[in-house]
């Protein structure tokens, strides 16, 4: 099913569930449901306001709840999660696996993930811990401990065998992990080399050892990059002596990628990706008036500028009706930088051998499109009020603006980082107050010089 075909069938969908639960007809929506995958009942879920929310949770069968809950947003999770013990969090998740437990977990209180861990066997409670004493965003995070792994030494019947042991293999599996007797990692036995080599093939003559594994600390949006550059499907996670740990799969890199997507895109306006789309007006109102404050202080530092020029806008009131211009050019050659900065340092593609070329690069785009716009802009300004003197006033303050805004858009994001503020969340705000601030002190400030 195409992309535009499986968004309208989900479209489709809600729309028939909405009408069947305000029809008050259950039983079909209980049968419908049952038709749609988890992860499909999950994003009718997040396309439902609360109520019909809580009547749809009502009508899913418990065996599925725990699967549908892995694909729901955090604040969705942590909602429905909220009203559980821990006793019901272990039925709910049981049969997960143990990487989208440990995300699961990390929504609850500390004092309900504890109890939820005891209620574990052993063996599960080990593997969990392990996912969980490393960082969300790093490999280890990602990583599942779920692992199947053979010696060098053996035969292809020998790990055939093996394998016929096992009711089921993990899902993603498409390697076996080649390990020494001390679990170091030594490299990884393709599922399609078993299968066309004679069994009494050593894994030895048949393995891969070029594989690099990922270390345990890299961060996720790096071990993305690898799998798209290598078309992973799964990859050993080792630690820093090279013991295998587990493994990380095409699944869980899809969410990153997609979760940074989000995060770069919700960011830039002062948003979480994960916040839910119908969450109450409260809650809402209160994540958002922060944003709301900092973008008010940087309004009321390029008021204060304005206030510095108030004489001459006195005297020449026709400035008022241009400044905006030069502000507003500034902000959106700016914005154009600073998205491609953060975009490459997201990519990889940035480093302190390459930042030099790219800012000359923005400093000349800076400048053509500068000289381009600030003789149309002082044209028209001359049309306007058949003043020469302004239109200069207002091509060189342009021209000021937009060199400005191309050396803010390239080094903000990278100083921003270097003392560990998000770019993407923090850059916008920044931005705006240097164009806002430069544009309307390059352009009154010039007009203060030749008209006072």
């Amino acid at each position: 099913m195409s992309q535009a075909k499986e968004s309208q069938f989900k479209k489709d969908h809600v729309l028939e569930l909405n009408q069947a639960i305000h029809s008050g007809s259950l039983s079909q929506v209980r049968q419908m449901i049952k038709t749609l995958p988890t992860a499909g009942i999950a994003y009718l879920l997040e396309s439902s306001p609360p109520k019909t929310r809580s009547v749809l949770w009502q009508l899913i069968d418990k065996d599925s709840e725990g699967e549908v809950l892995q694909y729901l947003n955090e604040d969705l999770q942590n909602d429905f999660l909220s009203e559980l013990n821990a006793a019901q969090v272990v039925e709910l998740t049981e049969g997960l696996e143990t990487d989208d437990l440990a995300d699961i977990l990390q929504q609850l209180p500390q004092q309900i993930a504890a109890e939820v861990l005891q209620a574990m066997d052993q063996q599960d409670r080990h593997r969990l811990e392990t996912i969980l004493s490393y960082d969300e965003d790093t490999a280890g995070g990602l990583m599942n401990t779920d692992t199947i792994t053979v010696r060098r030494n053996h035969t292809v019947e020998l790990v055939l065998r093996y394998l016929r042991r096992h009711e089921s293999i993990p899902e993603m599996t498409d390697n076996l992990l080649v390990v020494s007797r001390d679990d170091m990692f030594l490299g990884i036995l393709p599922l399609r080399e078993i299968l066309v080599s004679g069994p009494n093939t050593s894994v030895r003559e048949v393995m891969r050892e070029d594989i690099e594994a990922i270390p345990v600390e890299m961060e996720a949006t790096q071990v993305a990059q690898l799998f798209e550059q290598h078309d992973w499907v799964s990859a050993p996670v080792i630690d820093n002596k090279g013991k295998l740990l587990g493994r990380i799969t095409i699944d869980d890199v899809v969410d990153v990628i997609r979760d940074s997507t989000e995060h770069s895109l919700m960011s830039m306006a002062g948003l979480d990706e994960e916040d839910d789309t119908f969450a109450p007006i409260v809650k809402t109102a209160r994540r958002r008036a922060l944003w709301l404050g900092l973008n008010l202080m940087t309004a009321v530092f390029a008021s204060m500028v304005i206030f510095l020029f108030q004489d001459t806008l006195d005297q020449v009131v026709y400035l008022a009706v241009l400044m905006p211009i030069v502000a507003n050019m500034g902000g959106v050659a700016g914005t154009q930088t600073l998205t491609l900065v953060i975009r490459s340092m997201a990519l990889g593609h940035i480093s302190p051998s390459t930042s030099r070329w790219l800012l000359t690069r923005e400093l000349g785009v800076a400048g053509l499109n500068g000289a381009l716009w600030a003789v149309i802009i002082s044209l028209i300004a001359f049309a306007w009020y058949q003043d020469l003197l302004l239109s200069y006033i207002l091509a060189a303050a342009m021209m000021i603006n937009l060199v400005t805004a191309a050396l803010a858009g390239a080094y903000l994001p990278l100083f921003l980082k270097k003392i560990n503020i998000d770019p993407a969340l923090a850059g916008s705000v920044a931005l705006t107050a240097i164009t806002d601030s430069i544009g309307f002190f390059a352009f009154l400030g010039l007009a203060q010089i030749f008209y006072i």
